[in-house]
């Protein structure tokens, strides 16, 4: 078990990680992550085209539910490849297959730890949700606490697609009191899996946004750091003009669970690029 992008354990975002894990039926892995009941739980294995990937991962959430977005889910499954050495001596680019593609990804040893850096799917637009009072009555706030400037409470992909939602302030996001059935019901009208809600540090100049993540359809409460969401948010602040094209934007998640967590992506265009560290907080054997 490892706590993904945070510096000391018990924060940031727990993942549990199964290892070899190539001859394990989905139901086991779904039983497994029932188990866990994290957000995620990530199972390792080879892939079965020689040249290809060097590994393939599944995640699943606690509710079962297959996820192929690379966040900490992935981030973190890479961390411990390169904390147990299981990654050759010197190689620090590597491919992952996940959710049907294969992506690249970067493992860098340094003074400071080892730091994962991994391509997400090119980011693409998607459905804008125009009832915005409908939104606020589902989280719990006024219409008037949503927005900024002029961008679009819209679904984003990268892999995973998630409707961001600009706030006001951060003092509303620690507010907000979702209706968690009614807000399956909006989600679904705009093809989103989760729902992200950020504001902007206006005193930051670093590029600086706060968030919360709740996703009802995966069966996530609430999850303490959402790379396959902060790439998309990242992408959408420079679509819109409040980062630069090639920005690097740091994240800060989790607060309101006292899992503190920092994520930070790194912007070419339409290409987004997740980093972040981890550390390892459990390791055990599992009987199945």
């Amino acid at each position: 078990m490892v706590d993904v992008f945070a510096s000391s354990v018990l924060g940031g975002n727990p993942l549990a990680v199964v290892m070899d894990a190539d001859d394990l039926s989905t139901t086991v892995m779904q039983a497994i992550s029932r188990e866990f009941n994290l957000s995620e739980t990530t199972f390792l294995m080879r892939p079965k085209t020689a040249g290809g990937a060097d590994w393939k991962l599944r995640s699943f959430t606690g509710a079962g539910v297959e996820v192929g977005g690379t966040g900490h889910n992935a981030l973190g499954a890479w961390w411990l490849l390169g904390h147990l050495g299981l990654l050759p001596a010197g190689q620090r680019e590597f491919t992952q297959e996940i959710g049907g593609r294969d992506l690249p990804v970067e493992v860098l040893k340094g003074k400071d730890g080892i730091t994962v850096t991994m391509d997400q799917a090119p980011a693409e637009g998607r459905a804008v949700l125009s009832d915005l009072d409908a939104l606020a009555l589902v989280l719990g706030i006024s219409r008037d606490d949503i927005g900024i400037g002029n961008v679009p409470v819209q679904t984003v992909y990268t892999g995973t697609a998630h409707l961001l939602v600009p706030m006001r302030s951060r003092s509303v996001i620690t507010n907000v009191e979702p209706d968690v059935r009614r807000l399956r019901d909006i989600l679904a009208t705009v093809g989103a899996e989760g729902i992200y809600l950020f504001s902007l540090d206006p005193e930051d100049r670093s590029m600086t946004a706060h968030a919360r993540f709740f996703n009802p359809i995966a069966g996530i409460v609430e999850d303490p750091a959402t790379g396959s969401a902060a790439g998309p948010l990242a992408w959408q602040l420079a679509k819109y003009g409040y980062a630069d094209v090639n920005a690097s934007v740091r994240i800060i998640q989790g607060v309101e669970m006292d899992r503190p967590s920092v994520i930070r992506i790194e912007l070419d265009g339409d290409f987004i690029k997740l980093s972040g560290g981890a550390v390892l907080a459990a390791s055990g054997e599992l009987f199945v």
